[in-house]
Formats: C-alpha cells, sequence, structure tokens
C-alpha cells in the first residue's frame, strides 16, 4: 500500500500537468444516461475523441505488460505499451486508466507531447508521452470508488472497449476490496484473454501477479514481515492461499508476487517474506520440515520481482524464442537512483516459517537476480540463464548479506 498523496505529487507528471491549461481546456466529465439525474457512482474524464471508433484491432497477437515500480512515471513504458497495442499514427486507439482515488491527471501527460501541445506533435518533451503523435485518438480515465461503480455498465463498457489499460498507484487492497469478484475483474480478464496491453505501477504493479500482496490492514515493513511473517499486515491474495482464484492473476505472470519501490524503501526482506510465504511445507532428512504453514507452491517455484521507483519492466511473448521476454526501461536523463529490477526466489523453503516466530531460511537459500540496465532482454520463462547477483539467507529475522 502507498501514501496516495506522496505518490501523486513525487510523480513528475503531476507538477507539470496542473500547472499548465492543457488539463483545464481537455478534460472532460461525463454522465452515463443511466444515472440521468443524479450522479453516477463514477468519474470520468478524457482528453482527444473518445466517440471515434479506431482501426487497430481489438484483439492482439500476444500478451503484453507493463510493470511500473511507482515514483515518477517512465514515459518510454506507455510509448512501449502504445505500440504493443498495435496502434500506429493513423490507426486511432484509446488508451483507458482506471484508479479507485485521484484525478485524470494522466490524461494529457499521456496524449499530448509537451505542456504547449493541443495537437499531436513529433517533437516529444521529457516527462511527456507523445500518444496522440504514436496514433492515439484518446485517454480516459475512470474513477472507480464502489462496488457500484465496479459493476456499472458505462464503467466497463469504456474499460471493454479499451487498447490497452493502465492501473494508477493508490492502495492495492482498495482494487482487492472493491473490484475483486466484481463485473470489472471479468472485463479486465476478457481484454487479458484478448491481449490486450495491461500494465500498472506501484499498487497498480501489486495486483498483477498470481499472488498479490493485499494490504488490507496496512502496509509492513522489510522488519515487520522477517520478525512475524504472519503478523496482521501480511495480508495475501487469495486468502488463504491458493493457487486459483487470486485477483486478475494473468499467465504470463504465474507463480509470481511483485512489490514496488523496492529500493527507496528498502523491501527486499519484505518480498523474501512474501515469496517464502507462498512455498508449501515440504519434509527434508530426518525431522527436518521446510516452507510455511499454508503455501502452495512447491519448492523453488515461487517467485518474487521486485521493482524500483522510475524503472519498468515490459514483459511479452517472443515468438521466436517461444517465451516471454523481459527488459527494464527507465527514463532519460537517468533517475538519482539505480532504477533496478530485482527477481527473488527461494532454492530451499524456509526452515522456521510460523506464526509469532522470526523467519529463518538457509544461508544462500534465497537468490537474487538484478536487472539494472536496458539493454539485456532476459527469458522471464526460466530465470536459469538470467545469472545470480546474490546468494543470501535469513537468519532469526534479518537478511544477510546486503541484498542490493
Amino acid at each position: 500500500m502507498t501514501n496516495f498523496l506522496s505518490e501523486m505529487f513525487g510523480q513528475k507528471r503531476t507538477w507539470r500537468i496542473v500547472c499548465n491549461s492543457v488539463l483545464a481546456l481537455s478534460l472532460t466529465t461525463t454522465i452515463g444516461a443511466a444515472h440521468a439525474g443524479k450522479p453516477p457512482p463514477y468519474t470520468y474524464t478524457s482528453v482527444g475523441t473518445p466517440a471515434t471508433a479506431p482501426a487497430v484491432g481489438a484483439v492482439q497477437p500476444y500478451p503484453s505488460y507493463v510493470l511500473m515500480g511507482g515514483g515518477p512515471d517512465v514515459d518510454e513504458a506507455f510509448r512501449w505499451m502504445i505500440k504493443q497495442a498495435g496502434v500506429r499514427p493513423g490507426t486511432g486507439g484509446r488508451l483507458v486508466v482506471i484508479r479507485v482515488t485521484g484525478d485524470g491527471a494522466y490524461n494529457p501527460y499521456i496524449y499530448y507531447s509537451s505542456p504547449a501541445s493541443s495537437t499531436a506533435s513529433a517533437d516529444i518533451v521529457d516527462g511527456w508521452v507523445g500518444g496522440a503523435s504514436l496514433g492515439l485518438t484518446s485517454v480516459e480515465t475512470l474513477v472507480i470508488p464502489s462496488i457500484a461503480a465496479a459493476n456499472d455498465a458505462f464503467v466497463n463498457a469504456t474499460v471493454g472497449r479499451a487498447n490497452a489499460v493502465w492501473i494508477a498507484g493508490g492502495d492495492q487492497s482498495d482494487y482487492i476490496k472493491l473490484w475483486k469478484g466484481q463485473a470489472l475483474e471479468r472485463t479486465l480478464n476478457t481484454l487479458m484473454r484478448n491481449n490486450i496491453p495491461v500494465g500498472g505501477t506501484s499498487a497498480g504493479l501489486a495486483v498483477l501477479g498470481q499472488f498479490d500482496y493485499a494490504a488490507l490492514s496496512g502496509t509492513v515493513t522489510s522488519a515487520q514481515a522477517m520478525s512475524n511473517p504472519y503478523n496482521k499486515y501480511m495480508t495475501l491474495d487469495p486468502a488463504p492461499l491458493s493457487t486459483s482464484g487470486g485477483f486478475l492473476a494473468p499467465p504470463a505472470l504465474a507463480n509470481t508476487i511483485f512489490d514496488s519501490h523496492l529500493d527507496a524503501r528498502d523491501r527486499m526482506g519484505r518480498l523474501v517474506t512474501f515469496v517464502s510465504r507462498l512455498v508449501a511445507s515440504y519434509p527434508g532428512s530426518g525431522s527436518q520440515q521446510f516452507g510455511c504453514t499454508g503455501g502452495v507452491l512447491a519448492n523453488n517455484a515461487a517467485r518474487g520481482i521486485g521493482v524500483s521507483v522510475e524503472s519498468a519492466l515490459l514483459v511479452n511473448w517472443d515468438p521466436v524464442n517461444g517465451h516471454y521476454a523481459g527488459r527494464r526501461v527507465t527514463n532519460t536523463p537517468a533517475p538519482t537512483t539505480e532504477a533496478a529490477v530485482y527477481f527473488v526466489n527461494v532454492t530451499q523453503g524456509p526452515t522456521l516459517c510460523a506464526s509469532g516466530k522470526p523467519l529463518t531460511i538457509g544461508a544462500s537459500a534465497v537468490q537474487i537476480r538484478k536487472l539494472a540496465d536496458s539493454n539485456t532482454v532476459i527469458n522471464m520463462s526460466d530465470w536459469s540463464s538470467f545469472p545470480i547477483h546474490r546468494s543470501v539467507g535469513v537468519t532469526a529475522g534479518v537478511l544477510s548479506p546486503d541484498p542490493y
């Protein structure tokens, strides 16, 4: 879970957009006809011409995902997602942003090329995506703050016709409490079956794995997670853990749980704990037991991916090599942080993983891989060809050596 106000005002797009007249001139609010006479349960804003039917197909050949770590948005990641949607100059296309709180600040940031542009411009300024110049005809935002809104016909029709969907940051517990099991989840699953690109940042990233850190009781620190893997803040989805029933759970991201703001908020310890909780109990030699009570995955199957601020992991199917491929991108000029993506798996389940007890995992049993450049393309289906950056362990709730 993130603090929404700090999340919003920590992003460069917000202050640039709010301070220019494009936002005021281009945002429109629509009330669905079904809600005539009373406020709708959602808020809808848009830029461009959302009524224009795009020529781009509603089904793409392969799936694509943008997994962003929060903080300043990565402009290039949005451009990649637009292109993965099949959008080109002249085709048109709709990108729909969904969120529980906030406003339509993403719309002009994604659609326009600069604070001064009111039309498509190929000259894209840093901090702007330039979606119109890439072929988008509209960017639309839906604030969906209730179960009623998640089941609203207008909301689902708008999301259902999207050529790309972006899940904004905020509080992932809201997404799970208000959207899971509702018509909106079914709409999103239909889009993913049609290989429509989907992405998210921070809380939006958190809900894109097969398993999610749900944050239903508030956030948790690395120290809290490792000192008691079952403390009240360690809420996971699905609950109880199961290999089915999670929110969204795209097949490309099977066996995986995500975390954001990884290095800036020192979240490696809690990510290791999330991954450990997924590992089912299994016997070792003698009377030794490994794994965690309630875990559902075989040893070494559980995966965690932690994405740092101002970075994004781009995932798509590689038809030539027959596997999912991943590439990290960040902003230009380079951010002050390393903006790395970390890949975590546990080669030997915890030797102590119990309620009220500190987590213990054998020395070097946690493998951490690190992607800190934008040139390397990794095999997301099989991490074995991706070099190990660190091998660490957890002793009585303390992670060592330095995992970063």
